[in-house]
């Protein structure tokens, strides 16, 4: 085993593009990333995607492989002072021959406004060619001016197979990982730590290093990493998001959109993944609440019903019960018959509204509070539904007179609008039986 202090996952960092495993579809042999490496011909990018996917590891490689001076900053600890001395350095004949520099950028969606700013001038003049890294979307956290002057990589969860790859390489090799020591791991456990990873090598090696530093190797001086013991150094399996990450919002986008596209598999897999991050219950049924009304409607009224109870029972209960009641009321939400036709509806009334000159309430329609508004024709000519056959009155329109016509709700077939819709069209044909 090695005697250097680093963590594994700092020594198995790649050193060569050989070596990188991983992120084929940005730099894998022929593409750009790898021939910018290849070449030495770095321009300002941003490495954008999950912790333990690369981004460091391709920052190192570049370090490993230009002849430019390379500096690294991390954004938590950095600022305009060691901007300036990075370009400083830069600009020094003496220090830096070559004209050139590579300025490294860790979590450089940590770096405030006048930070970036900072930054721009230097990165646009060409002084500092920079590699940002990130685990937050770069076009909402970084500034559109750095983005502009910079090509954005996204890079992916690792696969199971890579992070596989990644555990037997660091078992094997005798300098930076547990090659000289002898060490089992069957496939099973191999399969089990890089699927409880979730595509994050870091993790994945981080255990490792942990079940062995802790391990007895006995008289024999051999040790055996089994399953048992892979399951007690992660604890608990890794998750690509927490609350406050885009991760959460696009988890939560996929429980909604599951929701909407009727597979009650999917809603269950998101909404798992959701409760499994910890997010708040409370949250979790009122994005249901909405998914009822907007998604189902009028063609499964009671969904809506079901999902405010579940919402109450929530707080009234709590976790860990809470999750059959959220999944009681997601399921529900999947299975039902779809209509966004109030939603529609709601949004083009508003739409006319903020736009358009609606008119004004008709008079029968208002209200005479006193006599003297009953005088000025307040309520005249109303007609009270329920006296009429039906409980519907022909003759009187409620519309204003400037919309007379206007169809803001257009009910589907599905599921119990498809009645509502039937007697729409006889109320709007004026056909509708009416029965005493």
């Amino acid at each position: 085993m090695s005697n250097r202090k680093e963590p594994l996952a700092y020594r198995m960092s790649p050193r060569t593009l050989a070596e990188f495993v991983g992120q084929e579809h940005i730099i894998g042999e022929g593409k750009l990333l790898n021939r910018m490496i290849a070449a030495d011909r770095m321009a300002s990018i941003i490495l954008y995607g999950p912790p333990g996917t690369g981004k460091t590891s391709i920052a190192r490689l570049v370090a490993n492989t230009t002849k430019a001076a390379f500096h690294q900053l991390n954004a938590v600890t950095a600022g305009v002072k060691d901007i300036r001395q990075v370009v400083e350095d830069a600009r020094n004949t003496f220090l830096n021959p070559t004209g050139r520099c590579v300025l490294f950028v860790d979590e450089i969606h940590r770096f405030n406004k006048s930070q970036q700013d900072a930054l721009l001038p230097f990165v646009e003049d060409g002084t500092v060619v920079l590699i940002g890294a990130t685990t937050e979307n770069p076009y909402f956290e970084v500034n559109k001016a750095l983005i502009s002057r910079s090509t954005v990589f996204m890079l992916v969860p690792l696969e199971r197979q890579h992070i596989e790859r990644i555990i037997r390489a660091s078992l094997a090799d005798p300098e930076r990982g547990f090659g000289k020591l002898d060490i089992g791991m069957d496939d099973e456990a191999v399969t089990l730590l890089a699927n409880i990873s979730s595509g994050d090598a870091r993790i994945a090696l981080n255990a490792l290093e942990l079940a062995v530093l802790t391990s007895d190797f006995g008289g024999t001086g051999h040790l055996e990493i089994t399953r048992d013991v892979i399951v007690d150094c992660v604890q608990k399996k890794a998750i690509r998001f927490d609350k406050s990450s885009e991760g959460h919002y696009d988890n939560i986008s996929a429980l909604i959109k599951s929701m909407r596209g009727s597979d009650p598999d999917a809603t269950l897999l998101y909404l798992a993944r959701a409760i499994y991050a910890g997010e708040e219950p409370e949250f979790l049924a009122r994005r249901i609440m909405i998914c009822a009304s907007e998604d189902v409607g009028m063609a499964n009224p009671n969904a809506l019903v079901l999902a405010v109870a579940a919402s109450q029972a929530v707080m009234m209960i709590g976790m860990p019960e809470a999750r059959i009641l959220l999944a009681q009321a997601a399921v529900t939400v999947a299975t039902s018959p779809k209509s966004n036709a109030s939603y529609v509806g709601i949004s083009n009334a508003l739409s006319d509204v903020g736009s358009k000159d609606t008119g004004e309430v008709p008079m029968h329609l208002r209200n005479a509070v006193v006599q003297g508004m009953a005088d000025l024709g307040y309520g005249k000519g109303y007609k009270y539904a329920h006296d009429f056959p039906g409980h519907i009155v022909d003759d009187m329109s409620y519309l204003p007179e400037k919309m007379l016509g206007t169809i803001y709700y257009r009910p589907t077939s599905n599921g119990y609008e498809l009645k509502l819709k039937e007697w729409l069209e006889r109320r709007r044909n004026g056909k509708e039986d009416k029965a005493e």
